[in-house]
């Protein structure tokens, strides 16, 4: 008699595809992934390293994603949508400029990945929510008078464009310094009259 193989388990059904249903939810992971996996990885990161950290399939993967520059632009459009629910209401310039050095520490690959790519429609698209709350902040700053009436919209974007290559290029133990100098000059080159 032949010894006896341990029988495998049943095999389970696979959970039913709920389709579209589940179309949101796979983004928020996919991007929520993307985050983990380029903050420990880098830009060059494996792209389906993505898909297995959140927990779904490459096509729904390239689905939502169909390249890495579209994942950079979906995180950037949430970093973009925190900044305008934060700032509404009563945020300034150099509050903009420290939640952009939070974000852009974070954010280091994807600020790699999108270089080069402002005139890709996805990022600018982007560019333009951006700019539209730059306005806002510059007005209500210069109102009450913390900004001067020399800074221009295009001033502040590339403040903040310098700032994030900055700190995407600079060492994590060098990025505190970078941030701190890189504010306070801002700060200098922002101000209204004395």
């Amino acid at each position: 008699m032949t010894p006896s193989r341990p029988r495998a388990p049943a095999d389970r059904s696979p959970a039913p595809n709920r389709g579209p249903a589940a179309a949101a939810e796979n983004r928020r992971a996919l991007i929520a992934a993307a985050r983990e996996i380029y903050a420990e990885q880098g830009p060059d990161a494996p792209f389906s390293a993505v898909a297995r950290r959140a927990g779904v399939g490459q096509g729904s993967l390239y689905r939502h994603f169909p390249d890495r520059v579209a994942l950079a632009v979906a995180v950037f459009e949430e970093n973009v949508g925190a900044l305008e629910d934060a700032l509404r209401d009563d945020g300034t310039i150099l509050g903009l400029l420290d939640r952009v050095i939070d974000q852009a520490s974070a954010s280091t690959a994807f600020v790699r990945l999108l270089t080069g790519q402002q005139r890709d429609a996805r990022a600018a698209a982007l560019g333009t929510r951006f700019d539209a709350l730059v306005r806002t902040l510059i007005a209500r700053d210069r109102a009450a008078g913390r900004i001067g009436a020399h800074v221009e919209p295009a001033d502040v974007e590339i403040a903040v464009s310098m700032l994030a290559h900055e700190l995407a290029s600079a060492s994590e133990a060098d990025r505190v310094d970078v941030a701190r100098r890189a504010r306070a000059l801002f700060e200098r080159a922002f101000a209204g009259p004395v």
